[in-house]
């Protein structure tokens, strides 16, 4: 197999000739006059972690009701695994759904949470044994089989409810907030436990959160929505490095965001003049643009260098005073007062301890960052 055939494998999105899982196709969603979704089209590849990412309200868990079959689009079509899911009850669709309060019947054993589904379903009894240990040993929950739910972690918990979801073998799983209710520390050592479970089953996840972290560590693609439509689909790195629009560079992680206009239009880069930086700033590749045209600058705050010295290798290159700082452990976080007013926010890693030399507040520092670290961002 060649290089680009194992490209195209790992990434079938990339793939012309690539026949999608499952098929959104032009739905809206209307709760009388209100659109809760708005002419969403979206394609998904079996083998995926695909992540609804977006705040409060945006539309994201009425789609994923309406993939599971709890709301009826108003119009459009959703096709999974070539069907077409018009009129499908969701206990005759090819999908399963982990709900984020989990949902678990507090009178029953985990065994018999997880066994709940597949006697509803009228399996033998062996084959109901058979596949309740089998899952019980994948996600590592064999020793708490008798236990009830009120005698279990929030992150066992978890883990009964996505046993109980993925043991009727379903060929798409929902999870909607699937890990919103464990702190910290055990949402991330879920997640990578997550990630482990999906590949090993090979079942297509689509999961629905607000949080940005989570959705770059679990997906190999993100959809992030807002007002009802999504704005961008891309890989997380796609996302993170070349937003497509001003919102999705404010949503996802931390950004600078320079208001400007262009000066300078040629065929290998642009000139922004920035009120917000008092300099023109640099960015060597053109844009779809006209000179005067008001536009703005991403730039991430890890890309941003800081330092007393002059930046002078810097093509883009500002100075102003530090007035916030907050240690973070792994990282510095600097707020710097422009002349102009404006702060920005630059993360510096903490690689030593050493800490003779660092920046306190009220130093003068010097800022720069490299043309192509700003993205253009047009609306």
């Amino acid at each position: 197999m060649t290089d680009s055939q194992t490209l195209t494998a790992a990434k079938p999105w990339t793939d012309p000739q690539a026949v999608p899982f499952m098929q959104i196709k032009n739905v809206t969603k209307r709760f009388g006059s209100f659109v809760a979704v708005e002419n969403v089209s979206l394609d998904i590849y079996k083998g995926e972690i695909f992540c609804l990412l977006g705040g409060s309200g945006c539309g994201k868990s009425t789609l994923l009701r309406m993939l599971a079959g709890f709301e009826t689009q108003t119009s459009g079509q959703i096709i999974i695994d070539g069907q077409d899911q018009e009129g499908v009850a969701p206990y005759d669709r090819a999908t399963n759904m982990m709900f984020q309060s989990y949902a678990l019947f507090p009178h029953m054993s985990v065994e018999k949470n997880i066994a709940y589904g597949l006697k509803r379903a009228g399996l033998p009894r062996a084959e109901i044994a058979t596949r309740v240990t089998e899952i019980l040993s994948l996600v590592q929950m064999d020793s708490f089989a008798t236990r009830k739910p009120h005698q279990l972690s929030g992150g066992q918990r978890q883990r009964v409810a996505l046993a109980r979801a993925l043991v009727k073998k379903p060929k798409l799983l929902l999870l909607d907030e699937p890990l919103g209710a464990l702190d910290k520390k055990l949402r991330e050592e879920t997640q990578s436990e997550l990630i482990k479970i999906q590949e090993s089953l090979g079942v297509t996840f689509v999961v629905v959160t607000h949080d940005q972290e989570e959705a770059m560590t679990l997906s190999s693609r993100i959809g992030v929505m807002t007002a009802g439509e999504i704005v961008q689909v891309g890989t997380p790195h796609e996302i993170y490095e070349f937003p497509q629009n001003r919102f999705v560079a404010d949503f996802i992680g931390s950004v600078n965001v320079f208001e400007g206009r262009i000066k300078e239009d040629g065929e290998d880069h642009v000139i922004i003049t920035s009120p917000d930086t008092g300099l023109d700033i640099y960015v060597p590749h053109g844009i779809t643009g006209t000179v005067g045209q008001k536009l703005a600058i991403a730039v991430r705050p890890e890309k941003i260098e800081i330092g007393r010295a002059p930046l002078n290798d810097m093509k883009n290159s500002i100075s102003g005073v530090v007035d916030e700082i907050a240690y973070m452990g792994n990282v510095t976080v600097y707020q710097v007062l422009l002349g102009s007013g404006k702060r920005v926010r630059v993360s510096q890693a903490n690689r030593t301890r050493d800490a003779d030399d660092a920046l306190e507040y009220g130093d003068k520092v010097n800022l720069g960052w490299t043309g192509r670290a700003g993205v253009v961002v047009t609306s």
